[in-house]
């Protein structure tokens, strides 16, 4: 059904965030497709978009520098093909990728984005803190956390 490829082309990166811009939860906080876009191709993030039927069908962008290593700073599932696993799929591939090297999974959602909280509950992520009015007043990003343990002692190989 779905295939997943690594985003290179500032191209194939614009539209990305073109797509992404014209929608919640980055309506809401009022981002355009250049600052989705500066999200997507900041140093340390790969972009990984999801097709079905040679549609862009969502994409992850995945953070694996810096001290929230294993961060997932974007996941975005195209209107149409929302309801559809595509989102869970982009997840499960995030995980894999993350746990192959550390322990922990991050990423924040926004405080009015009700639907991807219970998504990512459902998911197994539990609630690791609060930033208030981090992006815009008035909303907070709850930061969520996946484990396997401690970063410390983690070894990949012991899955």
């Amino acid at each position: 059904m779905t295939n997943i490829r690594l985003l290179r082309s500032a191209k194939k990166l614009r539209a990305a965030a073109l797509r992404m811009s014209a929608c919640d939860p980055w309506l809401k906080l009022g981002l355009d497709a250049r600052q989705c876009f500066r999200g997507l191709t900041a140093p340390g993030r790969r972009t990984y978009e999801a097709s079905a039927g040679g549609r862009p069908a969502g994409h992850v962008t995945i953070n694996m520098a810096g001290t929230l290593r294993g961060y997932i700073q974007v996941l975005f599932v195209a209107g149409d093909f929302r309801g559809r696993g595509v989102g869970e799929l982009l997840l499960r591939f995030a995980e894999k990728k993350i746990f192959s090297a550390s322990p922990n999974v991050f990423l924040c959602v926004s405080s009015f984005n009700k639907g991807a909280a219970r998504f990512y509950r459902r998911q197994g992520y539990d609630r690791a803190g609060l930033f208030r009015d981090f992006l815009v007043k008035g909303h907070d990003e709850i930061l969520l956390r996946k484990t396997r343990g401690p970063l410390l002692s983690y070894n990949p190989a012991k899955k």
